[in-house]
């Protein structure tokens, strides 16, 4: 069983409708179809404006990077 995959801006306005309308996670959740905890875990992500999750994608991508470097010296 493959599990659905939502787009960003899917994502994005779920979490709006939370944050800037005020509906309840559990009713914007039941109405769009997906679980209260993806929902939540969506806000923890894009309730943070554009800008700051660039900077936490980039800072996990550096740290992602390190760790495969530090694997591969390893390995040799």
């Amino acid at each position: 069983m493959s599990r659905q995959r939502y787009t960003e801006e899917f994502k994005i306005e779920a979490v709006k409708q939370v944050t800037e309308r005020g509906h309840p996670v559990t009713e914007v959740a039941a109405r769009l179809g997906v679980s209260g905890y993806s929902l939540y875990q969506w806000m923890k992500r894009y309730a943070k404006p554009a800008e700051q999750r660039q900077q936490d994608a980039d800072l996990q991508a550096a740290i992602t990077a390190a760790w495969t470097v530090a694997i591969d010296s390893k390995e040799l």
